[in-house]
């Protein structure tokens, strides 16, 4: 089994969470931007609880003001941050606590390549241009160029297509949440199993 980095993310339930957890996940992923899998802070807080400490917890915001990151953070005691927007580095730099764990992410452009860390951050994640939507963006196209350091793969990903996903571009770990559920937004235990399952063969 690879040392690949999985993380299953838009978990709403207390199911979605253990199954990803007993399945292998190395980090769950929770909501607090608008979506269809958003969670308020209490669900986040008592989902996060339900996890292992070497299971990361993230919260993943998008376009939101830097204080409510800051509260929605503090309340749900997530350990990561995942900033889904055009946060500038000052984002990074406050939101930085030891202990905590920065995630950028950014969606892909031809002839771009982004390098970890550029902000502040201490993982990248590469993302579709639509991220959430589930729609796949041509990660094999030879145009491609992976970022430097560690980063995630995302976008369009599901149990089929991951481990060629992985071998194509080299990804350091692969995020995955549409991909992984039976209808948008309700997430399927069987696929996070088959998602981690593929991911790591």
């Amino acid at each position: 089994m690879s040392d690949l980095f999985v993380k299953i993310c838009g978990l709403r339930t207390e199911r979605d969470v253990d199954v990803a957890v007993a399945a292998g996940a190395d980090a769950v992923g929770f909501v607090f931007a608008v979506s269809p899998r958003t969670v308020d802070t209490d669900t986040a807080r008592r989902l996060a609880l339900r996890v292992p400490e070497h299971v990361l917890t993230v919260g993943v915001f998008r376009g939101q003001h830097l204080a409510e990151v800051e509260r929605l953070t503090g309340e749900s005691g997530i350990r990561a941050v995942q900033l889904h927007g055009d946060e500038g580095p000052e984002y990074y730099e406050t939101l930085r606590a030891p202990g905590r764990t920065l995630i950028r992410a950014t969606a892909t452009a031809a002839g771009q390549a982004p390098r970890c860390g550029e902000l502040g951050e201490d993982l990248l994640l590469l993302d579709a241009p639509d991220p959430g939507s589930g729609k796949p963006w041509n990660w094999a196209s030879p145009d491609f160029t992976a970022p430097t350091g560690r980063w995630l793969l995302a976008g369009g990903l599901h149990p089929g297509n991951v481990q060629r996903a992985v071998s194509a571009t080299g990804a350091w770990g692969v995020d995955v949440s549409s991909g992984v559920e039976a209808e948008r937004g309700v997430k399927s235990p069987e696929l996070i199993r088959a998602f981690i399952e593929a991911a790591r063969a």
